[in-house]
């Protein structure tokens, strides 16, 4: 049993916004993940009474019991989207059905109560147009989403919550990366790895992304921009980035990409390129691809360009690649023709600025 459904998320405007000066001057050039818009969603859920108490309301800050499980057992998934400007003013989502199924099973995954997809995707599309004047109109800039949810039963106990909270907040950003480098450099971490067979790798849960920051530590320590993490078994099968998807691009052509065998996260950036690729009639393999070879291909020029992506980089070239036993430049170091005309297509379409022919765009 469930009282909120698509169509009754109540509305609780704020009694103090932002004025339109103080946004216009925060929307100029947004640190990524700092400044939030004046509203947030939260829906509650209890066995008894199902997901209820839908609002979208004021942004604020959330009370919890010292004891609630979040806090102990690290019950809790999240999303990461955007929202666009349009050319015309309007606003659009980009394809959060893909979205909304992920956040489901990442649910399933961590024994967490799914929410509906639907209610899911009215949530953001409820926020986005309260706070549609947040989405910056600069290029490259856009509106992220984050929609979350935490289990907030208040007991130490080994168990999955009774209880939850789902919420959604949004913040102005720009570019993810600040440095000005035509493209990234990354560290392999050869002690740390990032998902085991079995495991979480292909939830967006915080867990992950908590178990890979020593190693990002230890990568900014190094000088660079990136961790890439191997494969947990054989330590030598490239799998991703920090929080990122990896390509690889060769001399005939041809697009590589590691395969979703359950340790990586199936990301939505990820699979709008392999179909952009397809479009542009180049091949694209999901196969696996080795660390030694990655180094092997980049020296003898077979491998020709490399790119991350995903929800918060878009599309970053890889420049350069390090380690305790790797050291190797990719192409001359900077961005590649055919990871420039991928990031292209796909933010032209994120914008409205090219026909959407696959249906992805949300128009609100």
């Amino acid at each position: 049993m469930s009282t909120v459904n698509a169509q009754t998320l109540i509305v609780e405007k704020t009694a103090n916004p932002v004025s339109d000066s103080d946004r216009e001057a925060l929307l100029q050039n947004p640190v990524f993940g700092r400044v939030f818009t004046d509203h947030m969603v939260t829906i509650e859920y209890a066995p008894e009474r199902g997901w209820h108490n839908g609002k979208v309301r004021p942004h604020d800050t959330l009370q919890l019991d010292p004891a609630t499980l979040v806090l102990h057992y690290a019950q809790e998934i999240f999303e990461g989207m955007k929202a666009y400007r349009l050319p015309d003013g309007g606003a659009t989502l980009f394809r959060p059905d893909a979205n909304a199924r992920r956040f489901h099973n990442s649910a399933n995954r961590l024994a967490m109560e799914p929410l509906p997809e639907d209610v899911f995707i009215e949530s953001v599309r409820a926020l986005v147009r309260l706070d549609q004047k947040w989405i910056p109109a600069t290029d490259g800039a856009a509106l992220y989403l984050r929609p979350f949810m935490i289990s907030t039963e208040a007991v130490l106990g080994m168990k999955p919550s009774a209880e939850y909270l789902y919420c959604v907040v949004a913040c102005p950003v720009g570019s993810y990366f600040k440095g000005g480098s035509p493209a990234v450099t990354l560290w392999v971490s050869d002690q740390y790895t990032r998902a085991a067979p079995g495991g979480t790798g292909d939830a967006k849960c915080g867990g992950n992304y908590a178990a890979s920051l020593a190693a990002q530590a230890e990568a900014t320590r190094e000088g660079c921009d990136q961790v890439v993490f191997l494969d947990a078994v054989e330590r030598r099968w490239v799998e991703e980035l920090g929080g990122m998807n990896v390509f690889f691009i060769f001399d005939d052509g041809s697009i590589q990409t590691p395969p979703l065998t359950g340790t990586i996260l199936p990301g939505i950036t990820r699979d709008s390129l392999i179909v952009l690729a397809r479009d542009m009639g180049l091949t694209v393999r999901e196969e696996r691809y080795s660390i030694d070879q990655w180094q092997q291909d980049a020296s003898s020029g077979r491998l020709r360009e490399a790119f991350a992506c995903g929800t918060a980089a878009v599309v970053t070239p890889i420049g350069k690649v390090t380690g305790r036993k790797y050291n190797f430049t990719i192409g001359d170091g900077g961005a590649g023709p055919v990871t420039g005309r991928l990031k292209a297509a796909l933010l032209d379409i994120q914008n409205g600025r090219a026909e959407d022919r696959h249906g992805w765009l949300d128009r609100l």
